[in-house]
């Protein structure tokens, strides 16, 4: 490229507004935290890898933890709409078809952006990402809740039914976060279809032994 064409190309670049370069900042953080962890996500690095001035980063966000708080609502919100896709397909003629078919729902909306999923399940320990996944389950669960409680009404006629449901909750959840660990796991062979049936079966099987 030349150099006309690079100055040409940055002098663009420095003109973007706040609001057109705060998804590009949220790129960089993201790319920071995969590679070198949450903790060296900040102000001058960011800068470094958009080639541009730390006042111009400033300019959309105030500081650091803001950045990785915006980072975070974005890419758990992801999350919290992928169990949501997985729920709403969740169908078929019995519960191993509505477990299977949900698993692989979801396993596959991890695998279009699985450099998403990393940054929040490896960083869990950083108070920051932890709070935000806390509040992002809570809402899942009511999410599932509503999927669920038909559902073991209808195959498995559970006696106590309010009694019960808190627990299979908190195992359906648990289920969805091993299946995506299990898909980011790179020594994992499967497609998220073979795991997603083999995650669909086994909660499948769980639920029925809660009858």
């Amino acid at each position: 490229m030349s150099n006309a064409a690079m100055t040409d190309q940055h002098g663009r670049a420095a003109h973007l507004g706040p609001e057109r370069r705060r998804p590009q900042v949220l790129d960089a953080a993201l790319a920071i935290s995969l590679e070198e962890g949450v903790g060296e996500v900040t102000i001058g690095a960011i800068a470094k890898r958009l080639e541009v001035t730390r006042p111009v980063v400033y300019a959309c966000f105030a500081d650091r933890v803001e950045i990785i708080t915006a980072l975070l609502e974005r890419e758990t919100g992801r999350l919290r709409d992928a169990l949501v896709t997985a729920l709403r397909s969740a169908r078929g003629d019995g519960p191993d078809d509505a477990f299977v078919t949900g698993f692989r729902a979801l396993l596959n909306v991890v695998a279009e952006r699985p450099q998403s999923w990393r940054v929040v399940f490896a960083a869990q320990p950083d108070r920051a990402v932890s709070d935000r996944f806390t509040r992002v389950r809570s809402e899942m669960a009511v999410l599932a809740s509503g999927w669920i409680r038909p559902v073991v009404t209808k195959w498995w006629q559970i006696e106590d039914v309010d009694a019960t449901l808190p627990v299979l909750i908190e195992f359906f959840l648990s289920s969805c976060e091993a299946a995506v660990r299990s898909l980011l796991d790179e020594s994992t062979t499967q497609t998220p279809d073979e795991l997603g049936e083999l995650y669909g079966r086994m909660v499948s099987s769980a639920f029925a032994a809660a009858r």
